[in-house]
Parts: structure tokens; sequence; C-alpha cells
């Protein structure tokens, strides 16, 4: 039941306590933590060992040294037997205060991994089977002075195929992932981490564990269970109220009464209500007017303005001398999704405005960082998201395939600036309607809706990731016969069941029931276009890996793409860590193990091959680095010329397609050590592709491109206001460190938020205006200064491929390095040109400030960012330079 309140201030304002809980006539709650040192026990009993809680089985057989590290080698497949046994997790605990003497006693599970039976004092007081619920159970009648507890899981796996066989209506396709991803079947069938039962990019390893927070919690009277917020822009009135929702658990016979004061002083904004609750659990909703004459200043997105935070405290004061607290940051920003005509197309938009202005979206997807959640700790979250804005980037998407992240993780985008898109945890299959099922669903996302909706990161929920696209493109083959049934599941599931629950819980930002979706389209189809990838509408996903990437026509001129991307394999090393020498080819059965993508490493050389050379090492382990080397170069030229169409393609309309105003590419990081999509590392290590991404996601950038043998070069500005940059165009030589012509071009405007046409030439104008120029011989970079600096990276277009490239010389670079205290200098000095040029140390953890660049100079200074204490000697230990002719 909701109890709704809409009070006056009472004209006495009582002031804040600091207790969370107050003393007095009744006694405070009490909690007990029960994380920490659990046994757990194999299914027949011959295995037992110490496991920590929040943690999973895996990690605690590690810890132990029973296995060895799970991503070694081939661990994945070895280490099957654990996800097929059923494991018991127990512990014994007292009760340190006298129990018989409160009203309710709750064993409260913050996140149950998944499906299990839960038995206090061999009691059963309940099941889990979601992942993604918060499980509280009353053992009042149950809990004594001295408590054994026990969790008996049963195998994801078995649950799972054990579901599937039950459902005997019909398939819910697909039964079983690719062969080449060695996965577990029936996903679809259990309320946990999709991707956990393998992926294309990732390990199977269905994890069983108490992964987040278990606690004990007694109390009389009454107590406060939860509490979230909304704020709420109020166009008519133009001013700001915040809605405020507290759940309440009164075990009292009879009502309470009491008072609740809002302080938010930097808002001067201080108002008392009087509340009266009935017996039973309440949800008490508060609407709470900030003050109209303070300036309220707004959270913005990185790169938009500030993420201004305001201190809130809210304090219930009820009968029986109990006092509830909660302290807390308020964030106010609005967003909105803007769906609307387009002069000169049909179709409609599909961006978004924060704060009423519009945002292109840069970014990436987020997958979970590790398939053992325990490992995912403070410092690995905020190195990941450090390196997102260190990338310019001002948004991620929260991918449907894994979990609900952890709170930590929508503080820091709070903080940082990263807008999130968050799916909801659908992906990439058809998904059962029966009511337990259905059941289960509403009360997961009210849930996760009530858990995260005050984040001002979260710009938009997506019910689920491709999920529509799969059933209308008919990826399982269905019989057209059979597909209304699947397509009432559909709108069952998400629309019925899912939107409604998210509408139900937060109406302060947009739903969209699947991505891709062509948006109002869609749901103008009923739910279900019949082509979502309809580059007029919503948002596109796009993948084509046998096309040159390097022709910027074969892209979707689309709203909004919110997936595109190409793989390459991670460092040696990263790989060198999991594996042994003999698996260091590229043909090995270690690197065909590791690629669960069919035909990855096929495609990944088909790319490569198209623009350069593959190297030509009779030395298997130099070979293996060097082709780690050229598929890292290759991801990063095809993402940055997929990207920097996207970024020019935000202020035109060319044959009806254009306007595109998001750009988030797949993926940000990795799971686990090996070939994917990823430009972070497991563990962190930028990729070249994320020292391009710093570049081509850039505030101010010049893009270049050719069509019809014309170049083009556009200003791409995502700043708010107008600017006056001077366009330098430059012509290079690869056998010179000279240019061989340089044109500044008179200043010109460029329009906020805008990508605008600043040059324009045909190819052999330009190059008959430098000398001895030919495609083959020549190179052109170009930038964005105003008389003082510069405003830009400094971008590049390669007239042909580089492995046709004349004049080009085998390049000896040289560092010399010093330390700047916290930060180091590396020194470049080359003998020629050099494309490409990557900079590695190794494991020593940290970033450069370039990387993967074209050096056309002499010297050029980079720095070095370190991530923990190094030194000048562990670094020159570590350092190796390769350039493109180093391959060869």
């Amino acid at each position: 039941m909701r109890l709704r309140l809409l009070l006056l201030p009472l004209p006495l304002l009582l002031p804040l306590a600091l207790a969370l809980c107050g003393a007095g006539a009744t006694a405070a709650p009490r909690s007990l933590s029960l994380r920490g040192t659990w046994r757990i026990r194999s299914g027949n009993g011959s295995l037992e060992l110490p496991g920590e809680v929040p943690g999973c089985v895996h990690t605690a057989l590690f810890q132990r040294n029973l296995i060895q590290d799970p991503y070694y080698r081939f661990n994945d497949l070895n280490y099957r037997w654990i996800s097929l046994d059923n494991w018991t997790y127990s512990r014994e605990f007292d009760i340190a205060f006298n129990i018989s003497k409160w009203q309710k006693v709750n064993l409260i599970f913050e996140g149950v991994d998944t499906v299990a039976e839960v038995l206090l004092n061999n009691v059963c007081i309940g099941k889990t089977n979601n992942m993604f619920k918060r499980y509280s159970f009353d053992i009042t009648s149950v809990v004594q002075a001295v408590n054994s507890i026990e969790l008996r899981f049963q195998s994801p796996v078995l649950y799972a195929a054990q579901q599937s066989r039950a459902h005997t209506g019909y398939q819910v396709p697909p039964n079983c992932p690719p062969g080449v991803q060695k996965g577990e079947c029936h996903v679809n069938f259990i309320r946990k981490e999709q991707c956990s039962f393998s992926w294309d990019w990732g390990p199977a390893f269905p994890t069983q564990g108490i992964w987040k927070d278990v606690s004990i919690e007694a109390y009389d009277i009454c107590h406060l269970n939860d509490f979230t917020f909304s704020p709420v822009y109020d166009n008519r009135a133009q001013e700001w109220n915040l809605e405020i929702e507290s759940s309440f658990d009164v075990v009292s016979s009879k009502s309470i009464s009491g008072q609740v004061i809002v302080e938010i002083p930097k808002l001067q904004t201080q108002q008392t209500y009087s509340i009266v609750l009935q017996p039973g659990e309440r949800i008490v909703e508060l609407f709470v007017k900030i003050n109209k004459n303070v300036t309220v200043e707004t959270w913005w997105p990185r790169g938009y303005g500030n993420q201004t935070g305001y201190n809130m405290t809210v304090l219930f004061k009820l009968d029986e001398g109990l006092t509830f607290q909660k302290s807390t940051k308020v964030y106010f920003r609005t967003v909105e999704l803007i769906e609307e005509p387009i002069e000169g197309s049909h179709g409609l938009s599909f961006y978004f405005k924060i704060n009423g202005f519009p945002i292109f979206l840069k970014g990436s997807n987020w997958i979970p960082a590790d398939s053992f959640q325990d490992r995912v700790t403070s410092d690995l979250l905020r190195l990941l998201l450090r390196s997102v804005v260190d990338a310019h980037m001002n948004t991620l998407r929260v991918w449907g395939g894994g979990i609900y992240e952890q709170d930590e993780f929508y503080e820091l985008c709070d903080e940082l600036g990263i807008m999130v898109w968050q799916d909801f945890m659908f992906a990439c299959a058809l998904y059962p309607t029966d009511p337990g099922f259905m059941e289960s669903v509403r009360t997961e996302v009210a849930y996760q809706v009530w858990r995260l909706k005050y984040h001002p990161s979260i710009i938009t929920w997506s019910g689920n990731n491709e999920n529509e696209a799969a059933l209308m493109m008919n990826w399982y083959h269905i019989e057209a016969r059979h597909l209304d049934i699947y397509r009432k599941d559909y709108v069952n599931l998400y629309v019925k069941n899912l939107r409604t629950v998210v509408l139900a819980g937060d109406k302060t930002r947009p739903f969209i029931t699947s991505s891709p979706t062509n948006g109002a389209e869609s749901i103008a189809e009923g739910w279900l276009s019949a082509n979502p990838y309809d580059p007029h509408f919503g948002d596109i996903h796009f993948y084509d890996y046998i096309s040159d990437c390097w022709d910027w026509s074969i892209f979707p001129k689309a709203r909004f793409a919110s997936e595109y991307g190409y793989q390459s394999w991670p460092s040696f090393s990263t790989l060198e860590k999991v594996s042994t020498k003999e698996d260091w080819s590229y043909k090995s059965r270690f690197s065909r193990h590791r690629q669960h993508h069919g035909n990855g490493n096929e495609e990944m050389l088909l790319q490569a091959g198209l623009h350069f050379k593959l190297p030509q090492s009779t030395d298997p382990v130099r070979a293996f680095k060097d082709v780690i080397y050229l598929t890292q170069v290759t991801q990063a030229q095809c993402v940055k010329t997929e990207t920097e169409f996207y970024r020019r393609s935000r202020s035109e309309v060319v044959n009806g397609e254009g306007r595109t105003m998001g750009a988030l590419y797949w993926q940000l990081n990795d799971i686990w050590q090996a070939p994917s999509w990823a430009s972070l590392e497991y563990g962190g290590k930028w990729k070249m592709l994320h020292y391009f991404a710093r570049r081509f996601f850039a505030p101010l950038l010049p893009v270049g491109f050719e069509n019809q043998s014309v170049f083009f070069i556009y200003g791409v500005s995502d700043l708010r206001l107008d600017c006056n940059v001077t366009l330098t165009v430059r012509v290079h030589a690869w056998s010179s460190l000279e240019p061989v012509c340089s044109r500044a071009l008179p200043r010109s405007v460029l329009k906020a938020g805008e990508a605008t046409p600043l040059y324009r030439e045909p190819v052999p104008d330009l190059l008959a205006r430098c000398g001895n120029c030919t495609r083959r011989s020549c190179v052109v970079s170009f930038d964005l200064s105003t008389a003082s600096e510069l405003l830009s990276p400094t971008n590049y277009h390669f007239l042909s491929s580089p492995k046709e490239a004349a004049g080009l010389h085998k390049a000896h670079v040289t560092a010399l390095i010093s330390q700047r205290e916290d930060t180091f200098v590396f020194d470049l000095e080359t003998s020629a040109v050099a494309p490409f040029v990557w900079l590695d140390v190794g494991s020593v953890p940290g970033r450069f400030s370039d990387n993967g660049f074209l050096m056309t100079e002499r010297t050029r200074t980079v720095l070095f960012y370190p991530w923990k204490p190094t030194s000048k000697s562990e670094l020159e230990r570590s350092f190796h330079v390769t350039s493109l002719t180093d391959i060869y």
C-alpha cells in the first residue's frame, strides 16, 4: 500500500539529530552483518572449505589453492564441474542481544547467485531464484541466541535446463550458444547474469554464491527499510521539487505518528511534515518544494558543466522516541528524449537533451568487469571509469547481458559526469512469460528502479538488448505461423509488464523498449518494427567485418549508433599472465580457444590485409606479438573512421539520412584476457583504440574524408559556445620529416554543437600544389588552432593504403625517460616518419598522454601517468616501442 503525504510545513522547525536511530522509550534497531568467512561444501560432501561472503565458489576454491586461476589457459572448460555441482554455504552465528525482546527480526540478502533454499536452524525460511533481487525473510519465530544458517544452492546450469524442459508448450530460443563460445544452455530460463553462460567475448563461469551483503535486522514498533527520491522540474512554475519515498515496516498494532524534517542547507530549504503510519508495510511520499529564491546549479554531463550536488538530510522523529535519519547527495537535472520530424528527411530524430541542451552522446558499452564480481574492487571501478572521461567520453551503456552494477559504479558516474544508458538484463534471446517468471521480473525491475533512480547519471531505461531485432529479423528461424506467439510474449514481457513497472516507479526519464529500436515508430507498429535497423528512426547496431572499414560509405547514416565495433587482441603482457610459451602463436590451440566469435581471428587478418602488409617474422613469438600489434592498429583505425563519420553527420541530412546524435562503440572493457571488441584490456590497460578514442572524441575535432576524389574537412564542436578557429592543412612525404607544404585557412566560426564544413579540395589539385607528391608518397595532417594554442588533436588522412606507401623507411625510435614529480617524461626521437608509434611498458600499470600516433616530426614528448608507484629504472627495463615498419 502506498500512503501519499502532501503536507504543509509545520511552523516549528525541529533541530536535526545526528544519530541514525535514536533511543528513548524504545531501543534502537539492531543490525548484525553476516559478511565474512562461511563454510562451503560440495554436493556430495567430498570437498569442504572456507569461503568469503560476499563471494562465490570459484574464488573460494582459487583463494584456497584448490584450483588454478580460472582464467588460466583452458580452465573455463577444465572447471565446468564447479558450475554443475550443487554447493552449500553455511555458518553459525550468535546474537549478542536478547532476541526475544524484538517484535520483528529479518534476514536480508542484498544478492544471492542464484537458485537456493535458505534454512535457519534447519527450518526452510525461503527460496531464491533471481540474482537481481533483494530478499528479506521474516525469521522472528525461528531465530535464537545461537544459530546455524545454510544456503543450499542448485547448479544454475541444471536449473536452467530443468526450467526449459518444464516449458512444454513451445520452444523459447535460443537453446544453446554457438559452439565457438564453449558455453552452457538455456540461460534465458534463469534470472542470472546472462553472459555467465558465455558470450562471444567471454567465458562460461556460471557462478554460485552470496554475491552481495547479508545481514540481520531486529526492531520494534517500526523500521525504515529503504529510501529513494527523484528531483522533478516544474516547467510551468519554473521551480524544482523533490519527491522522496520512504519504505516503512510498522510492526506496532497501533498507528505511529511523528514528524519528518527535510533539509538542504545550501539551497536554504527546510521543510517539516506530520505523518501518521498505519500498521503494515507503508510507503511515505513527501513532496518538497525547493526554495525559489536560491539558484539551483544543475548536474551536467562531462564536458558541458559541473556535476554539482547538494547534501540533503531527512530526519524522521516518531512516537516512542524513534528517530531515523538519511543523509545523501541530491543532484538536479532534466532529461528528454527528442523524437520529432526532421526537415528534408522522413522519419524522426533520436537524441537526448540534458537541462534543455542537446547532447551528442560519445562513449562506449560497459560489460561486467570480471566473471567473478567479488574481484571487482573500488579501485578497479574508479580506474575504468576514470579512463572513460580521460578519453573525452560522456556516456556508457550498461549492456543488458550483464548485471545491474554495484552502487559505487553509479556513484562514480554521478561524480565524473558520465551519462548511463541502463539496459534491463535481457539480451539476445527470447524469454518465457509464465506467471512465475513474470512475477520475478516485476519484483526485480521494481527493486532496481527504486535502487537506482536517484542517480542523475542514468538518463534512460532500456528494456533489453537486441531482442526486438532478434524476433523481427528472425534470428532463430521461427516458422511464420508461430511468430504471433513470440510477438505476444515480447509485448507482454517488455511492455505490459516491465514498462508498466518502470513508469510506475519513475516518471523522470524516458523508457526505450529495446536497443536497437525504432523508438516511436516501433511503438506505432505495435512495439515491434518490421525493420528495427531503419536508420531514419531510433538507434542502430552495426557490424560489418568483411567490407573495407576505411570506406565510410559502408556505415549507416543513422540517428544514433549505440553499438558498432571491430575486434583486436589484447597486449602480450596481458595474455602472458594466463598462457604458456606453447600458446604464443596466432594459430595455437590457445588462440583458437580464446576466440569466441566465429571466424574472428580470420576476420581480423582479412581486415588488416586490406591496408597493411601482414607480419613476416619466422619467429612464432615475434610473429604473434606483431599480429597483436597489427590487430590493435586495424581496430583503432576502423573505429576511428566509423566514429568520425557519425560525429560529422550530426548537422546534415544526405539523401534523407543523418542528424546522428550518438556514437557508443562496442565495447569499453574486457571480462577476461581474450580477443574482443574492447578498448580497455582486462585489468584496465589501454589498447591503441582507447588512445584513438581520446582523440576522436575530443570536444573540438577536424574530420577529414574523401568523396569521389575530393578531400573534405569538417570541424566538429561539442562546445556550448561558438569559437573562431584556424584550420591548418599539411602534406607530408613518407620519406621526409619536414612537411612538403602547409596551408593555414582564414579563420572561421565553428558553431556550438555542430559539424561545419571547413575545407574541400580535389585530391589531384592538392597534390599538384605540393610539388612532387603522389597518393602513395604523401599523407595529410590537419588541426584546429587559435593564434596562441592548438585547440584540437592533430588528425590525419591516408591518401593510399600504408602497404602501398612509397618512400616509407624503417624508423628507429628512441626514448629518453625522466621523472617529473609523479609523472614520467618520454622524450622521443625518430630517424624517419613512423606510423602508429606504439609505446609499451609491459605490465607497469598506467597510461601515456598519447600513443599509437603518426610521428611526422623528429622529436616528440609524451607523458606517462603511473597508476601505481614505479621508477625510471623499472620503466626503462619494461619499455618497448613499435612502429608499422617494425613488423615487416
